[in-house]
């Protein structure tokens, strides 16, 4: 296996962990947050999984970075795909 394909493969597994037990949009905490708690869609740890299927985990790191700092109180509503 090499390096491009574990660093995915850990990658996707810790988001996976992060959605199913942690995450106010995914995880059972997600019945306080009815409309959702993200203001982008997809949900920012399903556009860093999807951003990591789609481009591997170097470029993604970089999409994800840019996601998260246009991330605030003053940002729009918007869908957002990777």
């Amino acid at each position: 296996m090499n390096f491009k394909r574990l660093a995915s493969y850990l990658l996707l597994k810790i988001i996976w962990y992060y959605q199913k037990y942690i995450s106010p949009d995914h995880s059972p905490f997600s019945k306080y947050h009815p409309g959702g708690y993200c203001k982008y869609y997809p949900s920012c740890s399903e556009y860093a999984r999807l951003s990591i299927i789609k481009y591997g985990p170097l470029k993604w790191s970089i999409k994800w970075i840019y996601r998260i700092l246009r991330c605030n109180p003053f940002s729009k509503w918007w869908i957002d795909n990777p």
